[in-house]
């Protein structure tokens, strides 16, 4: 009938108007609701937080006292590295709609499974650390013995994922605890009055730029370093924010997780710098905790336990949480039950601290295995973004985001060289 197909026919002009005029989908962060936006500051502060543990606090004190404001060129460049590899790893994986293991197996058969076994390990080693991390900081705050603080702390932690809801709490928690840490260590900056100006200077113009080779080796491996680097990005797989349509809001997410480890640590060295600037000395014991006590005193030193104990915790929920992701291609019923192998991935770390302490060399060979992972893993998805099978035909990735990418891959092979010369020297001592 000639009113009928006038009448079918009407839809067909506006279809096509739409489509010239929106030749894509929005992304999702245009769509995103209150859960999901919580999903994406959860992944952002998850990257941030897990980077932000005991040995961040201690690495940023001493290097600040040994080498001054000329620590902030280390910094800058580490924060250069560090956004190239967190800018490749958390778009090629969210992209391909692929965990990191499952990106290296794609590439390499087999190489998946071992990342991820040395990431497992490096995994319990971080956190019988931040276990002994959190027990000191109850130590610092309320008095208690560590032991018995550390128990306490991995009984709350714990406490998270029994709950039905528990990645939404995780993801709420770990933002909470990343605020907790900006203000507390913003306010030892505020207190120490540091030469901003000297800072700034030295920034671009440090005394001399070899000898700070170390300390960005060691900056960019506890900043993207072992699990760390796929943490915020397996939690965006795991809450289907992927695909090429979420490209501009996984770069977002990704740089905004480094710059906000990158704003930590600029506050910790500026309260550091403004301390040693003063002629005045951090106890090699403890020297995060001698920042806080010079600048403010008695309630300075509670303020670091405050800050010890959410670095401490974070970090705990970052490693547990990012490890067990990377078993879930041995099986899938690890997939089906991830808050019960969280859970006694926590348990296992706290039961060894409390049992045997720190066992040394294990976590010294623990954490050397775990720093082959980022080269590793970074070469791996550098070859994924040139394979379609991988990406996908709708994907190009930037020349110059893979140049980055090299950059952060030599940088920390370089580490890892140094870290096991470093452990030959050790396990003969």
């Amino acid at each position: 009938m000639p009113g009928t197909r006038c009448t079918a026919a009407f839809p067909y002009l506006p279809q096509r108007q739409e489509k010239r005029r929106y030749p894509m989908q929005p992304t999702q962060a245009e769509r995103a609701t209150p859960s999901q936006r919580n999903v994406l500051r959860g992944a952002i502060f998850i990257m941030a937080t897990s980077s932000i543990g005991p040995a961040f606090l201690t690495q940023t004190s001493l290097f600040t006292e040994k080498y001054l404001a000329s620590f902030a060129f280390a910094i800058l460049v580490s924060l250069l590295i560090d956004i190239g590899a967190q800018l490749n790893i958390w778009r090629i994986i969210t992209v391909a709609n692929l965990r990191g293991q499952d990106v290296a197996n794609r590439v390499i058969p087999g190489v998946g499974h071992l990342i991820s076994a040395f990431i497992v390990l490096g995994g319990i080693a971080f956190n019988i650390g931040n276990i002994g991390g959190a027990g000191l900081a109850m130590n610092v705050i309320f008095g208690i013995p560590p032991v018995i603080g550390s128990l306490i702390a991995a009984v709350l932690i714990i406490g998270i994922f029994l709950l039905r809801n528990a990645k939404g709490v995780m993801d709420s928690v770990m933002q909470v605890l990343g605020l907790v840490m900006l203000c507390m260590i913003g306010y030892a900056m505020l207190q120490s009055s540091p030469p901003l100006l000297e800072a700034v200077n030295r920034s671009f113009n440090p005394d001399d730029p070899l000898i700070l080779l170390l300390p960005i080796v060691t900056l960019v491996g506890g900043t993207v370093g072992g699990y760390i680097s796929f943490s915020g990005g397996h939690r965006l797989v795991e809450a289907g924010i992927t695909g090429v349509e979420n490209v501009r809001l996984v770069t977002r997410a990704a740089v905004t997780g480094i710059a906000t480890t990158g704003v930590v640590r600029i506050c910790l060295f500026l309260a550091a710098l403004g301390v040693v600037s003063q002629g005045l000395s951090l106890d090699p014991s403890n020297p995060a905790a001698s920042v806080f006590s010079h600048s403010m005193g008695t309630v300075g030193y509670k303020i670091f336990g405050v800050v010890l104990l959410a670095a401490s915790v974070s970090s705990v929920i970052g490693a547990a949480y990012t490890s067990v992701t990377f078993m879930y291609s041995l099986h899938d019923s690890i997939r089906r039950h991830n808050q019960r192998m969280v859970i006694g991935f926590i348990a296992c770390s706290t039961l060894i601290y409390s049992l045997v302490g720190q066992p040394v060399k294990v976590l010294v060979v623990a954490g050397t295995l775990n720093a082959l992972v980022l080269p590793l893993a970074l070469g791996c998805v550098l070859l994924a973004s040139r394979k379609p099978a991988i990406v996908g035909d709708r994907y190009r990735h930037p020349t110059w985001m893979l140049v980055f990418g090299l950059l952060a891959m030599v940088a920390t092979a370089v580490g890892v060289v140094m870290s096991f010369n470093a452990l030959l020297e050790f396990w003969q001592s």
